[in-house]
């Protein structure tokens, strides 16, 4: 069993380890993800449909939700496992949130990233990333299966 633990131990570290070089390489650090993080809500509150939303979620918690957020980012870069959210059921029975928001936040993360992050490679594995976490909230938040289900197609 120790050994067991040991290899999966190991097998984390040379995870991160890799994690931080690819970063590294791609001129990701801990800063640039807090100045993407600040400008990126800093829209998000200003932006018309999708302000109102988080602020409604958040009023008076913006200082810990965006520790949270950098956590989160840092954690999703270079593997850290620090991250201990869980975004699905933070995400549960917002008020007003829709899918169509997501697409939204994703443009608005996009024009954040070509102001704040030099580096294309960088920007290209953000949004990559962006993409993937919005879709997965999507479907995590919105999908029902049963509307896939010929047998329930009316005519």
């Amino acid at each position: 069993m120790d050994d067991k633990l040991q290899g999966r131990g190991a097998h984390s570290a040379v995870i991160r380890e890799r994690a931080e070089a690819e970063m590294k390489s791609l001129g990701i650090d801990e800063f640039l993800i807090g100045v993407l993080v600040e400008a990126f809500y800093a829209r998000v509150l200003s932006h018309p449909q999708l302000g109102p939303v988080f602020d409604a979620k958040l009023a008076g918690r913006w200082p810990e939700h965006m520790e949270k957020m950098k956590s989160f980012w840092s954690a999703v870069a270079f593997r850290s496992g620090a991250y201990c959210g869980k975004p699905v059921q933070a995400h549960l029975g917002v008020a007003n949130m829709t899918p169509e928001l997501f697409p939204q936040w994703l443009e608005l993360f996009a024009a954040t990233l070509d102001e704040v992050v030099p580096n294309p490679e960088a920007r290209a594995w953000f949004t990559e990333t962006a993409d993937r976490i919005a879709r997965s909230l999507t479907l995590s938040l919105f999908y029902n299966p049963a509307l896939d289900d010929p047998a329930l197609t009316r005519i």
